[in-house]
């Protein structure tokens, strides 16, 4: 089994694309014991084998899980993602917020206006009055970001 080491291009990669498997020690299938080809650091190719094993050589949905190092739920995860998409979608999203959610164009308008009445306001009393106008708990950081954003955009 190939170490996980920060020189192993491979882990490198992987850690880039966020499949690298957190836990390549659970993976016991002889398969991955006995070849190069399969490296069980690679989640993306774990959880196909994993599906593979008990849709092609029906092997119980427990035993394959167990095999992988994977529980149950992420097993049906996998085969579902696999009907869906195919192989791409086992390839892992970026987590979280895709967009500012709490600091939409109405909101930047009201900061925007707040500043241009008082320029010397500060983000955490910017923050704070969204709040109390919204009813939306923002950072301070994030209405920095927003109006910096904001600022690119006009000339």
């Amino acid at each position: 089994m190939p170490k996980k080491t920060r020189s192993d291009p491979k882990a490198v990669a992987l850690r880039q694309a966020n499949s690298l498997n957190p836990h390549p020690n659970k993976v016991v299938d002889p398969l991955f014991a006995s070849s190069d080809f399969f490296d069980p650091r690679d989640l993306v190719q774990v959880k196909y084998e994993m599906v593979r094993r008990a849709q092609v050589d029906g092997e119980p949905v427990s035993h394959s899980a167990a095999a992988f190092g994977l529980s149950r739920p992420s097993f049906y995860q996998a085969q579902a993602s696999l009907a869906r998409g195919g192989l791409p979608a086992l390839l892992p999203r970026k987590r979280g917020p895709r967009r500012s959610h709490k600091l939409d164009s109405d909101v930047v308008s009201f900061l925007r206006q707040k500043l241009s009445k008082d320029p010397s306001l500060k983000a955490s009393e910017l923050a704070r009055s969204v709040g109390e106008r919204f009813g939306r708990k923002v950072h301070p950081r994030s209405v920095e970001r927003a109006l910096a954003r904001q600022g690119k955009k006009t000339p």
